[in-house]
């Protein structure tokens, strides 16, 4: 299974994200896509196996993607300070893999109806997702 984990900024969310999936041996291979190279390497650093930045490896990445991960603001283009391209919201988008969308209120974009949780809580609510996924 190919996950891909989308971050920006300085990864934060994606390196916890990353940590979650290896703590948890979620079976696939958890490719890092940072809007920048800080977001890329806490990434790796949180353990996915391949990393790449920019614009072409999430379009690239995206196409044959099982899983996508990332904040709610990937599929909005110009969000996350202008680090998300309109190319890559589309590719995101446009994607048939299952998206898991965190509740990240920031950027213009509010997800209604759900509750504020930490970075860890956030970790480990995708993970229990990723298990439901894999089977």
């Amino acid at each position: 299974m190919k996950i891909v984990l989308i971050d920006g900024q300085g990864g934060k969310l994606g390196q916890s994200i990353a940590e979650a999936i290896v703590k948890n041996n979620i079976c696939c291979e958890l490719f890092a896509i940072g809007t920048n190279s800080i977001a890329t390497s806490a990434m790796l650093k949180g353990g996915a196996m391949y990393g790449a930045t920019g614009e072409n490896p999430v379009v690239v990445a995206c196409r044959d993607a099982d899983v996508i991960i990332g904040p709610v603001g990937i599929i909005s283009a110009d969000s996350m300070l202008g680090e998300i391209t309109p190319a890559m919201a589309v590719a995101i988008g446009q994607s048939r893999a299952m998206k898991l969308l965190l509740p990240v209120n920031r950027c213009s974009n509010r997800v209604i109806g759900v509750k504020k949780l930490t970075l860890s809580e956030i970790a480990a609510e995708t993970v229990e997702e990723l298990k439901k996924i894999i089977g």
